[in-house]
Parts: C-alpha cells; sequence; structure tokens
C-alpha cells in the first residue's frame, strides 16, 4: 500500500557539505558501468532531467521518485531504502542537483546502490572482516622513529584516542614503530569484530566504507561512537601528512580540496551508518532551505 511521504522543492536542505563520489542511479534500466571493490565508479555529469523529488512508502521501504519515474540503481533494482531518515538524506542529494547530475556528489545514494546490487556480492562475515582487516595496518597504531616533533605530535594526539578505545571496549591495542606494526592481541580482534556483528548489513557497508576512507579502525569507531567529529577523525587519518605540509608547504588549493573531498566521504558514511541504524519515522514535512 503505497503513500505520500515528502515533497522536495526549491533548494533543498543540504545535509551533507560538498559531498563527492560514487555512482547515482538512474532513471532507467540502461547500461551498467563494471564493479569495483567497494562502489560503481562515477558517469560524467548530465543535465537534470527532473523538477520535483518526492518519497512514498510500500511494503519494501521507502522509494525515492523523480517526477513520476521511480529511482533504480545500476542494475535496474527498484532503489528501496529500508528507513524514512535515509529516505529523506538521499531525496535531499537529488534535490540539492542544480542544472547537472553532479554523481560524484552524491555519497549516500551511491552507498544505498551497492547495499542493493551488492555488486561484489559480500555478505555480512564479509563485510566484518574487511573493516577487521584495518586492524592489522591501523593508521593511529603505526608510528615513526623519528623526527623527534612528529613522534611527539603522535603520541600526543594518537595516544588518547587509543585509550579510549581500550577503556571503551575493554581490549588492548596499543601502537608500534616496527614496519610490521602493532600485534593486536586475538582477543581484541574477537571484541571488535562482535561489536560489528551488532549493525545490519545496511550499516556495515557505510562501516567499511568509512574505515576504507580514514585507513583505521580505531578513528572510525571514535566516529561512529561520536567520540570524534568528522573533521577531528580526518585530521587524525592525515596526522603525518599534515605535519609534512607544514614543515614543505602547501600545494595550493589541491591539499584544501583533499582534506574537503575526505571529509564530505568520510561525513556521508557515518550518516550512513546511524541513519541505517534508525527505526524511527521522520515526521512528514516540507524540507526548506
Amino acid at each position: 500500500m503505497w503513500r505520500s511521504c515528502l515533497r522536495l522543492r526549491g533548494g533543498g536542505r543540504h545535509l551533507l557539505n560538498c559531498p563527492r563520489g560514487g555512482l547515482t542511479a538512474s532513471e532507467g534500466p540502461g547500461p551498467k558501468p563494471p564493479a569495483r571493490a567497494r562502489a560503481y565508479a562515477p558517469p560524467a555529469e548530465r543535465k537534470r532531467f527532473y523538477q520535483n523529488v518526492s518519497i512514498t512508502q510500500g511494503e519494501g521501504g521507502f522509494e525515492i521518485n523523480l517526477d513520476h519515474r521511480k529511482l533504480r540503481t545500476p542494475q535496474a533494482k527498484l532503489f528501496t531504502v529500508p528507513s524514512e531518515a535515509l529516505a529523506v538524506a538521499v531525496a535531499t542529494e537529488w534535490d540539492s542537483q542544480q542544472d547537472t547530475v553532479k554523481a560524484y556528489t552524491m555519497h549516500l545514494t551511491t552507498l544505498c546502490n551497492t547495499s542493493l546490487d551488492n555488486p561484489t556480492q559480500r555478505g555480512k562475515d564479509q563485510l566484518i572482516q574487511a573493516a577487521a582487516k584495518f586492524l592489522d595496518t591501523d593508521t593511529v597504531c603505526y608510528r615513526v622513529e623519528e623526527p623527534e616533533t612528529l613522534v611527539e605530535l603522535q603520541r600526543n594526539e594518537w595516544d588518547p584516542v587509543i585509550g579510549w578505545a581500550e577503556r571503551r571496549y575493554g581490549v588492548k591495542i596499543g601502537s608500534s614503530t616496527s614496519i610490521m606494526g602493532p600485534s593486536i592481541p586475538a582477543r581484541t580482534r574477537e571484541v571488535l569484530v562482535s561489536h560489528l556483528a551488532s549493525y545490519n548489513t545496511w550499516a556495515l557497508q557505510g562501516i567499511e566504507f568509512v574505515v576504507s576512507q580514514l585507513k583505521s579502525m580505531v578513528l572510525t569507531l571514535g566516529l561512529i561512537d561520536l567520540h570524534l567529529t568528522v573533521e577531528q577523525a580526518v585530521l587524525l587519518s592525515r596526522l603525518e601528512e599534515t605535519f609534512q605540509i607544514q614543515k614543505w608547504g602547501n600545494v595550493e588549493w589541491a591539499h584544501d580540496y583533499e582534506v574537503w573531498d575526505l571529509q564530505a566521504r568520510t561525513a556521508a558514511g557515518a550518516l550512513f551508518v546511524h541513519l541505517c541504524s534508525e527505526s524511527s519515522v521522520v515526521k512528514h514535512k516540507l524540507l526548506q532551505g
């Protein structure tokens, strides 16, 4: 049974600032791009082909309508998401497009497409293992031996985050200057894998996406648990690079763009996790800029 939930008009409210990356679903089946490890490759920009964006609810969940067309995934499946909050966020992505549809600015749509089409055919256990493997190469666990200023910077900025994670989950993580990285205890891995298993498959897609952006399970856990902000998590993931930039100088506009881009992708992934874990229904109302 269908019911109309929401119609977006004008410039809808942005949920994320300056996002980039990922493929959006089209209004029809169309040609399908090759699958990648985590998401689809973005297509070229194209002229906006719709006026209004709305949401309807059916037995399978919440759907996105572009005028009178139902949104579909790259594999031509009906685009259906499990929560109204997520549907509102995706609809906002589509409504915020201007004269052209910039697929690379629509990370939430990309993550939904990946969850629906599952191009790499990964189940829950595989997603958990894909995220957990970053424990062996976690950014905040690898330390330098010199220069002393960077050693001190890593200790001052990364040790408190590791300490928080160890207390939060009752585990031992540690750090190492060895090229082999720290030796993660088996119990630590078991506890964190068990924690990841508490999330549904859709949320795990988001967690694995964030881990792959930050190259850190520890920072991802801090972000998802709201111990860190997006800006803090990104800064900590780029600590050594930021140190080098401060020492040798910044490439005009390029480094700033990289930071904004990483913040947008990280924010989208974290938001996706929370919206996929959200069961409450959003109050029906217009989104106004």
